[in-house]
């Protein structure tokens, strides 16, 4: 489900580690619920997932104000809806209040694969060529 796929990449090495990171871990947290591991395994897979995509959507949005990406508001917009939904999400499951299911797993894939392969893929080009100048 979370499989990273060469198209995918977006050509700069530190962003396409990340991006494999973030299907690494989305898919440990598939593991976790498919093999109805605990509430306390699914807790830390949870917060794995949230902690590492905060500190990659840090990453990209520095990446873009250093470059000066003309897009980068738009995009760190789309951050930040998603931040505030996985952080809603995994407060609502250490509260009891919500579960672990496979229409989250299918709204994570579906985002990841979304996201990059949609807004990543448009800065992608402009910081490539910046970086090349």
């Amino acid at each position: 489900m979370f499989e990273w796929k060469p198209e995918y990449s977006v050509q700069l090495p530190e962003i396409d580690a990340q991006h494999r990171r973030l299907f690494a871990l989305a898919a440990e947290l598939h593991t976790a619920m498919s093999q109805g591991q605990g509430k306390t395994v699914l807790e830390k897979a949870l917060a794995q997932l949230a902690d590492y995509t905060k500190a990659h959507f840090a990453a990209e949005e520095r990446l873009m104000r250093k470059y000066e990406y003309p897009l980068a508001h738009a995009h760190k917009l789309q951050h930040d809806q998603l931040t505030a939904q996985v952080l809603d999400l995994q407060q609502r499951f250490c509260n009891g209040e919500g579960v672990v299911t496979v229409d989250l797993m299918l709204f994570l894939q579906d985002w990841l694969s979304t996201h990059i392969l949609g807004s990543d893929m448009k800065y992608s080009p402009f910081i490539r060529a910046k970086t090349a100048a």
